[in-house]
């Protein structure tokens, strides 16, 4: 498309809406920017485009300038039922996501993987194959860079590995990735989302323009992921952990298997730095996905070895009296909790709570009453929370997460496990999952201190 002289709004003046406002006004756009923030919020951000000459409407939205542009762009913040979007898309205003403009900038293969839980890691060790292997690779999206810095910046990559989150697809028209992971679907971001089948299918977009050459790579193990491999345009690439197949990948007595177009390989997994059941999910997929776009599977599989993982998720923070404390923070959702608590037999003192998302933690219910010996409830959602599961085991209410590590320590015997894996958002205590997390591992190392005394 054609920017110069187009005007253009872009909605929403977070990290990605300062990249695309860049990339427009340096493209010679019209650009508006609207956000509903005012000019006193957004002094920090407003500094970095001071140099670019735009019109800015803080602390509102304008109606007239959502139906007088060519394009509006949303950031990932903005939901896309706001009323002045509503209005702008009634009268045929072309209106998408920054992932989708910045597909039409870009031409190198890419690798697309969304999911509930796990896309963060999943993303990374995609990138790290793809570089181990030779391949000059960017890595962005949802997870650090957002894509339209690939396209600002002019640079020739020979791969190019996304993250998406359910609001990013939401304002696709063209996105095709040559590769599309879907690692699984459970009840997530219900305070945006009117229901659960609505967020199901803005992640299910991530397929919708895919052709025939391309790869669907769908962890079959979830049955709502695998009821969608019917309406594919792609070709099915499945993965599974507890069955064989005769296509795909899969997980059986400590070995990978890689099997496509009769090619068969096998990776043991005993060397794996990358521990926990929902993680070899992520290394399946990570695998599938640059496998099927010409990695070595030697060199793909020296990469996966040598992964340690990611901060923030089922990360060892320090052992106190005899007690392992695990830092969790990016568990944000009941089905990532769940995939945490499945890492460990019992005798688990869970800390969990925060920012209520509206879902059902009834998944939780089986493993909360087999495995964890002492729930830990914190923040806005304590209440909920006690209400579903505080009658399945020994359950206790602290006010900060500093008194939560404190009753952990005072409950849990050696021999056991304290995992802090909150189930929701981390905005009613924290700025967000990072601080939320620096805090638990600053509780734990002040804790093992004061038993050193």
């Amino acid at each position: 498309m054609e920017l110069k002289d187009k005007k253009i709004l872009v909605v929403g003046l977070a990290k990605t809406g300062v990249a695309v406002t860049r990339f427009l006004a340096e493209r010679g756009a019209l650009v508006t920017v609207t956000d509903m923030r005012d000019d006193e919020a957004l002094a920090d951000v407003l500094a970095e485009l001071a140099d670019l000459d735009l019109c800015l409407e803080l602390g509102r939205h304008v109606p007239y300038s959502f139906l007088m542009a060519d394009l509006i762009v949303v950031s990932p913040g903005v939901p896309m039922d706001i009323k002045p979007l509503e209005m702008a898309r009634a009268q045929k205003r072309r209106v998408v996501s920054e992932v989708e403009l910045a597909s039409w900038f870009i031409d190198a293969p890419m690798v697309a993987i969304t999911g509930t839980n796990g896309k963060t890691t999943t993303t990374t060790l995609t990138g790290e194959i793809f570089k181990g292997c030779g391949f000059d690779t960017f890595v962005g999206g949802n997870i650090g860079n957002p894509l339209i810095e690939l396209a600002m910046s002019g640079e020739r990559v020979e791969r190019v590995v996304v993250e998406l989150s359910s609001f990013q697809l939401e304002g696709i028209e063209s996105f095709r990735p040559h590769v599309a992971v879907l690692l699984n679907l459970t009840e997530d971001h219900l305070d945006r989302y009117h229901s659960f089948q609505e967020y199901i299918d803005a992640k299910l977009r991530i397929f919708e323009n895919q052709g025939p050459e391309d790869f669907a790579v769908l962890n079959i193990d979830d049955p709502l992921v695998a009821a969608c491999a019917s309406k594919l345009k792609s070709r099915l690439f499945p993965m599974s952990r507890f069955h064989e197949l005769e296509e795909g990948i899969s997980y059986r007595d400590g070995f990978i298997t890689f099997a496509h177009d009769g090619k068969v390989l096998r990776f043991g997994t005993d060397g794996f730095k990358l521990k926990g059941v929902h993680n070899l999910d992520n290394i399946m997929a990570s695998m599938a996905s640059t496998l099927l776009m010409r990695c070595d599977g030697d060199c793909a599989y020296a990469t996966v070895k040598n992964f340690k993982g990611l901060p923030h998720r089922m990360e060892f923070v320090e052992e106190v009296n005899g007690v392992a404390y695990y830092e969790d923070s990016k568990g944000t959702n009941v089905g990532s909790v769940v995939k945490s608590l499945e890492s460990f037999d019992s005798g688990i003192t869970l800390i969990a709570g925060g920012k209520d998302k509206g879902g059902s933690y009834e998944p939780l219910a089986q493993l909360v009453s087999q495995r964890v010996s002492h729930l830990v409830l914190i923040g806005e959602a304590r209440e909920r929370m006690h209400q579903a599961l505080g009658d399945l085991t020994d359950t206790h209410f602290a006010d900060t997460l500093e008194e939560a590590v404190e009753t952990a320590r005072k409950l849990t015997q050696p021999g056991g496990v304290v995992l802090f894996s909150p189930a929701c958002s981390s905005f009613d205590m924290f700025k967000n999952y990072e601080e939320r997390a620096e805090r638990f591992k600053a509780a734990v190392r002040a804790a093992k201190e004061a038993e050193g005394k």
